[in-house]
């Protein structure tokens, strides 16, 4: 443990160069802290409390198992505090941003508590992203370290930074962890089981150059935090309040406009809580194949498993066969990813073999499940597979719950408690049950600004509501159905055409694996819907396209009237085609 006997006079919490940290106005008032705290929604909790709190008692037991091995919670208490006092060594103070761009490995989740246990703001970063992306956001957020890995499937992460750092001022350090191999590529398809882990597999072989002065390698990072004379008392200095801005994400963009989404400790402490009240009450062995960069892995990847006092599974690369093989060995017993993750596993060559009988709770979201393949995970699957919708804004706001009729597995699920959504047409009027509208939302999980400014904030409430830009449906009993986007609405001379519907029944076809119905402007009819798809058959014709769907009995102006096929959609970390690209790639044909 590092020494706390001294340095706490001399410590400012607060001291930081000029320009350094970005201003955050927040949309949150006092009138809805109270609120919050009145309904018991918001607890003032912190992170890094759970943590110390869980830790008692736990010192032996697994907290993450990653591609190194076996991190313990009595390990992990010491690198925490390690890297909390390197941080400081460092210069980070509160409201510094601390960019995370890492694979899903123990670093991210130590990282994380670390930084906030300072009052620094986390920004997570998905390592599918290069420099065109970090540049616009990290120009926002104004990280001034950036904590990242040498090489991710080939690309050389560490270097961009490296580079963007000359372009960038207030970025003061790039700290790298070693390379990982399992980081490079997905498991092959005839993962074999592995022999377990070494109960405290912390380090990795250095790499063999030297860092360059701008640049720390993470095992530097916690030697200077061990050699640190930094006092428990300075630290507890810089402790933030649970409304003090903690997180910035970044939204997934589907629209090609990623906006900085802010997060204190009150408003995603609630998301885990209700989370595992919701779908994963009981359980303690956690899985995640989503990108802890994105809100899905960070909420249900790291600020669940924690709260839980459980552990955690990372995936850095998903791959179904390791997932089946992960549940078998862990004992896995709840998850949550992109709906795709549920296709995939269910193709798993030899499923119904395996011993899956500890998975109790799949939450899928990002897309509406298939009624094919919720068929299929009710017959195959031990598990309960539940819906989920939600925004980087406001976590995983709607889902299903354990004991749903079937029926309700096919909708997106009911809203969580302390938290509201209605479907309202144009001028914000609430609509009626079974009547498509603009879906909005309100309550403890709404964040509380985004980084770009008060005007951006504002523009997307009404009436103190957040307009989520997604199409809905609501039922009778409260569950939604999100029929599209916005954006994406298809309006066929006059008529909407109802996208989300009619994808479903395409998606149908014996040939057609995957399909995003689009707008493509028409002279007469103004727009008319162009079917994207892509296929594992014979290629349909848009002939034999629409003679299923007439056979399906779809409204013939309901019909695509253009027909393009692709290898692949542009998809967002979180499992969204990003139909706006679509459309670009189609514009460049048409060109």
């Amino acid at each position: 443990m590092a020494n706390t006997s001294s340095r706490t006079a001399e410590f400012d919490p607060f001291d930081a160069p000029a320009g350094s940290k970005p201003f955050f106005e927040t949309m949150l008032t006092q009138a809805r802290i109270d609120a919050m705290a009145t309904a018991g929604q918001w607890t003032d909790e912190h992170l890094i409390d759970r943590f110390h709190h869980n830790a008692v008692g736990r010192q032996d037991q697994p907290l993450v198992v990653d591609s190194a091995g076996t991190l313990t919670w009595g390990r992990a208490v010491e690198q925490v505090d390690e890297l909390t006092r390197g941080l400081l060594e460092l210069g980070v103070r509160p409201g510094h941003v601390v960019q995370l761009q890492l694979p899903n490995r123990r670093e991210f989740l130590l990282a994380v508590l670390a930084t906030e246990r300072i009052g620094a703001v986390v920004n997570p970063v998905a390592p599918i992203f290069r420099s065109n992306e970090v540049t616009a956001m990290s120009e926002l957020s104004r990280p001034v370290v950036v904590i990242t890995v040498a090489r991710y499937r080939g690309f050389a992460l560490a270097e961009m930074h490296r580079e963007l750092q000359e372009r960038f001022p207030w970025l003061q350090r790039v700290i790298v962890v070693d390379d990982d191999p399992a980081d490079e590529a997905p498991a092959p398809a005839d993962t074999t089981t592995r022999a377990p882990a070494p109960a405290d597999t912390t380090t990795r072989a250095p790499a063999p150059a030297p860092a360059p002065a701008d640049t720390m390698r993470w095992e530097e990072l916690l030697a200077a935090g061990r050699r640190s004379e930094l006092s428990d008392r300075a630290i507890a200095l810089c402790r933030p309040s649970p409304n003090d801005v903690c997180e910035i994400m970044f939204t997934s963009g589907t629209t090609g406009q990623p906006k900085g989404v802010m997060h204190t400790q009150n408003t995603i402490n609630v998301a885990a809580d209700l989370w595992l009240a919701r779908v994963a009450a009981g359980c303690t062995v956690f899985h995640m194949g989503s990108t802890l960069a994105h809100q899905t892995g960070y909420l249900y990847g790291i600020r669940a498993p924690i709260t839980a006092g459980g552990q955690v599974i990372y995936q850095a690369v998903w791959d179904p066969v390791e997932f089946a093989e992960l549940i078998e060995t862990h004992r896995i017993e709840a998850s949550m990813g992109a709906t795709p993750f549920l296709a995939d596993l269910l193709a798993v060559d030899g499923l119904d073999d395996r011993d899956l009988s500890s998975f109790q709770a799949f939450v899928c979201a990002g897309a509406a499940i298939p009624l094919p393949v919720l068929e299929q995970a009710r017959d195959r699957l031990p598990c309960t597979v539940m819906p989920g919708w939600g925004m980087t804004e406001t976590a995983l706001s709607t889902t299903g719950r354990p004991d749903d009729a079937f029926e309700k597995l096919a909708t997106d699920g009911a809203v969580l408690p302390g938290n509201e959504v209605r479907v309202v047409n144009g001028l914000g009027e609430p609509v009626s049950p079974g009547v498509e509208g603009d879906l909005q939302f309100r309550g403890s999980l709404s964040f509380i600004g985004y980084i770009q400014g008060r005007e951006l904030s504002d523009s997307c409430f009404r009436n103190g509501w957040f307009d989520t830009g997604d199409r809905a449906v609501m039922d009778h009993d409260g569950y939604i159905s999100i029929s599209g986007r916005t954006k994406d609405i298809i309006i066929r001379g006059g008529e909407n055409v109802p996208v989300k519907e009619v994808e479903d029944v395409i998606l149908r076809h014996p040939s057609v694996t995957g399909v995003a119905l689009i707008a493509k402007p028409h002279d007469r009819l103004g727009e008319v819907g162009c079917a994207v798809i892509t296929t594992n058959g014979p290629v349909p014709t848009l002939a034999d396209l629409t003679d299923f769907l007439d056979g399906q009995g779809v409204t013939k102006q309901f019909w695509p009237e253009a027909l393009e096929t692709v290898d692949d959609f542009p998809m967002t970390p979180s499992g969204k085609v990003q139909k706006y690209q679509l459309r670009r790639q189609l514009e460049g044909r048409a060109g």
